[in-house]
């Protein structure tokens, strides 16, 4: 049986830029621009040249190889031909590929936000998409909140629809812009539009996720028979977010229902790629990846309770719907107070490390490991301190520095100007090879200038560490009161992509944090290590 194609638009740059928080810079957008292209994603679109400074200096060169660069912007106003309309000029002269032009397709926004006649608007829609061809560009319109504007006028709706594909648009959307529109009501108005005679192949869909069912909208869009899906990488996007292609495209490639009707233009060795580019994108945003995202976290794949582990590790298909490596991501028996040997021994055997199920010492770690998660360590979620407390209990950890004191200073000063600051001070001595050194540093708090200290000099070790960053670091106060005992998480990345977490616990936070903090370098060293062998055999 022949498959239908489904193509994917990724509006990342676009419309993920609405996010709060994100603002990309043009080097950015260069950069965002080359990992999607490098994917495989059939369309890219960049921005709005004529917008802003950055949008027109990014559309000054085609951003892309194999992927459709595509500017976005509104039609063309209302009595003002194609010809003199500044904004259709800047897309037509732009080195975009294709035009997505933002149409709207109710009538209650034609009135209230363009001010002018259905009519109108009908005849800027087709005007664009006329510009647009004859600029030798591909055509899309997007019908900005066509499912609203369908339920409160479906005639209109459909109108605007047919205006764009009778002038020549490759790619008609359905926007359902406010994100409320549920996937039975989704499922069946495309089927209603088809029914009108705009081909499903020339239909796509552009779902925000304001009810969290932008993904389900997506799909059920494409079983309804529409053939183009818009989104962004991780779901960013302005309110609650867009359609999450990374989580629809394994969807569609992996799950029987579609993968055996449908086909994308991603190999499946590509998609082994999903969750590096998930994570990698992620990186750039400078925040955490989302441990718990489908099919690319760092948990879609973990398993804590000690039956399920026994169960996985005979038969992985028991709690697993897809195999991890067929979207780049790993399997992860966690080890916990609520895991048996079958999760240590898993775990274990992941990081490199043999261990016999009758061997004394498994019993010493996993009782260990019970004894420190009453204390206030969670190993699931700091799996670099989980690996050195293995190895320090089956096979040992080199000590490649030792701590002799730490101290910390908090001062709350008027400065020269008079004006008041709160200045943090660490002093760290350590011994490496038998000489002690001193360090000191100051820092935006306590922890910061603990961890500036700490690795400011290290003797023959600095080198390895330089590339080391703290990415997060999560306080959480395990019982109440004044002597409350707190539990410090760690995040650490290097140069390599490799991320883990480190735990410590104390009555006193700067020393639960130093924990983590030792833990994270320590963690780094012995990788390093592992590192040269592994590229030595």
């Amino acid at each position: 049986m022949t498959k239908e194609r489904i193509y994917l638009f990724d509006t990342t740059l676009r419309d993920g830029q609405q996010t709060p928080g994100i603002d990309f810079s043009v080097e950015d957008k260069i950069v965002i621009a080359g990992m999607l292209d490098a994917f495989g994603f059939d369309y890219v679109e960049g921005g709005y040249p004529g917008a802003n400074p950055t949008d027109t200096a990014f559309f000054s060169e085609k951003r892309t190889r194999r992927s459709a660069f595509v500017a976005f912007g509104m039609t063309k106003r209302a009595g003002v031909s194609a010809s003199n309309d500044p904004g259709i000029a800047a897309l037509v002269q732009s080195k975009a590929d294709a035009i997505c032009y933002v149409a709207k397709s109710w009538d209650y926004h034609v009135r209230v936000a363009l001010g002018c006649s259905n009519e109108d608007n009908l005849e800027s829609i087709g005007a664009s998409v006329e510009a647009a061809r004859a600029a030798g560009k591909e055509a899309l319109v997007d019908c900005e909140h066509f499912f609203d504007g369908f339920k409160a006028n479906p005639d209109y709706a459909l109108a605007c629809a047919r205006t764009a594909y009778d002038a020549g648009a490759r790619w008609v959307v359905l926007c359902d812009t406010n994100g409320g529109t549920q996937p039975a009501e989704v499922r069946e108005i495309v089927g209603r539009v088809i029914d009108a005679g705009i081909p499903g192949a020339n239909l796509g869909i552009h779902a925000h996720d304001d009810t969290g069912q932008a993904v389900a909208n997506s799909l059920a869009a494409v079983e309804a028979g529409l053939r183009q899906v818009q989104g962004t990488l991780n779901g960013i996007g302005e309110r609650c977010g867009n359609a999450n292609l990374v989580t629809i495209l394994p969807t569609l490639m992996l799950k029987p229902r579609f993968a055996e009707r449908f086909e994308t233009g991603i190999s499946a060795d590509a998609l082994t790629d999903i969750s590096r580019l998930s994570h990698g994108f992620d990186e750039l945003l400078n925040r955490a990846p989302d441990s718990q995202a489908p099919y690319v976290g760092g948990s879609a794949f973990a398993t804590k309770a000690g039956i399920h582990a026994s169960a996985l590790l005979k038969e992985p298909q028991t709690y697993e719907h897809v195999a991890p490596e067929s979207v780049g991501n790993t399997r992860r028996v966690m080890v916990s107070d609520q895991g048996g040997k079958s999760n240590f021994i898993a775990e274990l055997k992941r990081r490199g490390i043999a261990v016999a199920k009758d061997d004394p010492r498994l019993d010493i770690l996993i009782a260990l490991v019970k004894e420190r998660e009453a204390q206030g360590y969670a190993y699931e979620g700091a799996d670099a301190s989980f690996e050195l407390l293995a190895r320090r209990t089956l096979g040992g950890v080199p000590v490649f520095f030792h701590v002799d004191s730490f101290r910390c200073m908090v001062e709350r000063r008027y400065d020269a100007n008079g004006s008041l600051k709160t200045v943090s001070e660490a002093i760290v001595r350590v011994t490496v090879d038998g000489e002690e050194k001193m360090s000191v540093a100051e820092g935006d708090g306590p922890v910061n200038a603990l961890d500036i200290a700490l690795r400011k000099d290290l003797g023959k070790y600095q080198d390895e560490i330089s590339d080391l960053t703290l990415t997060d670091f999560k306080v959480r106060i395990l019982n109440g009161g004044t002597e409350a005992i707190t539990r410090v998480l760690i995040e650490s990345h290097d140069s390599t992509g490799a991320r883990w977490w480190t735990v410590g616990v104390s009555e006193n936070i700067i020393d639960a944090s130093f924990q983590a903090l030792m833990d994270s370098i320590v963690y780094k060293l012995v990788k390093n290590r592992e590192n040269v062998a592994r590229a030595a055999e």
